[in-house]
């Protein structure tokens, strides 16, 4: 297993905590692992976990909320969708009250 496979699954690992309706960000899981400037490797495993459903990809976006990911799914609006069905407003590929709706992993107990 190369570092970045060991890396990813620790991303993968972080991923499946974060809570249906709440969202993350590509640096607060970078932070939570001790990498604080490896967001867009953060980024890289969320594109390459596609095949995985037990990685909530969807829940993962930019530090302002935009959903830059959304291009990484199939279909045109998948992203926003799972995240509509999870009760998170969306406007112009933006997560409104972001505040609300966002989990940091630092506030795990683990």
């Amino acid at each position: 297993m190369s570092d970045n496979d060991n890396f990813f699954q620790r991303v993968y690992e972080v991923s499946r905590l974060i809570p249906y309706g709440r969202v993350t960000s590509y640096g607060a899981i970078a932070k939570y692992l001790g990498a604080t400037k490896s967001a867009r490797m953060v980024g890289w495993a969320m594109n390459a976990s596609k095949n995985d459903d037990t990685v909530p990809a969807h829940r993962v976006v930019n530090k302002q909320g935009l959903l830059t990911g959304k291009i990484h799914f199939q279909g045109k609006n998948l992203m926003q969708q799972l995240l509509e069905s999870e009760g998170i407003e969306i406007v112009d590929n933006q997560i409104q009250n972001l505040e609300d709706k966002f989990w940091d992993p630092a506030d795990l107990d683990i």
